[in-house]
């Protein structure tokens, strides 16, 4: 099995991290693949390495993310729709999606090479922006956000759900969120945790004008359609870690992806043991 190495954040814990990686790797003669940015930054360059998706899949059976959530985030385009699976190594603050430990790496490497793991299939978003009507669609695996790009005004968001008006919001922005990143953004703003392969969508409103107006969890086959209006005339529309400037005369439509991401996982993970664990839940002097 060919392994590939991403980060895209080259600090000196994740070069450390990469390094170790590698030697671990090149001890075992086990071949793998770097990206083109990462590879170019260290003080050994390797000898292959990756910068498209194509390449990738071409090269590698798995691919390695070396930092937080946000490098899985990232990483999304290289691998999404494919058969390769990620495995996120986290060097960062909190890890839903990076559960494993740089102490736990090799351990669970060598678990790979004996193909014992599990693999989670999680959904992504599609959205469409009426200013690029001919561009493919864009996807985000934990949200969508439409945000006032300033400390300006709140804007106004219209909702539509399948058609059919769901609701003008007041506020600061409005989040959708998939299950996956039920636990990031939206959960900040009081949006609650929906388990993974659930099948729901979350809607989260940012900093509501009216108290009444609460997150709703929807189906995930539903298609969503916002429009807006603002006193500055520009928002920001942001996927996952990516973001841009919008006039308020754009609209988008969201709906899930045909696409998904495969996460890899050890076979002893899990997603409640996470919940407890990140959220430390249970810390009480009665438990």
């Amino acid at each position: 099995m060919t392994f590939g190495i991403y980060s895209n954040s080259q600090t000196d814990v994740n070069l450390q991290a990469v390094a170790e990686l590698r030697s671990f790797l090149d001890a075992k003669n086990i071949t793998y693949t770097v990206f083109e940015d990462l590879n170019q930054t260290l003080s050994s360059p390797h000898s292959i390495s990756f910068s498209s998706k194509d390449e990738l899949i071409s090269q590698a059976g798995v691919l390695i993310t070396i930092g937080g959530d946000g490098t899985i985030l990232s990483a999304i385009h290289f691998v999404a729709n494919s058969e390769v699976p990620v495995l996120g190594v986290n060097t960062g603050r909190l890890g839903f999606l990076t559960s494993l430990t740089i102490a736990e790496m090799p351990g669970l490497l060598d678990e790979i090479l004996q193909k014992k793991f599990n693999i989670e299939e999680r959904a992504l978003l599609d959205v469409t922006a009426s200013d690029r009507p001919d561009k493919e669609p864009e996807i985000s695996l934990n949200e969508v956000s439409v945000l006032k790009k300033d400390s300006s005004s709140m804007i106004t968001i219209h909702a539509e759900l399948d058609g059919e008006l769901l609701n003008t919001y007041w506020a600061d922005g409005l989040i959708i969120s998939t299950a996956t990143g039920s636990t990031a953004y939206s959960l900040s703003c009081g949006g609650p945790i929906v388990m993974p392969g659930s099948g729901n969508l979350i809607i989260t409103p940012i900093a509501p004008h009216n108290l009444n107006v609460r997150p709703l969890v929807i189906d995930d086959e539903s298609e969503i359609r916002l429009w807006f209006e603002t006193r500055s005339s520009d928002l920001m529309i942001a996927l996952d870690s990516s973001s841009r400037i919008v006039h308020d005369n754009v609209s988008i439509r969201i709906r899930k992806s045909k696409s998904t991401i495969k996460l890899l996982r050890q076979e002893s993970y899990s997603y409640l043991e996470t919940l407890r664990n990140k959220l430390n839940w249970g810390l009480d002097q009665r438990n």
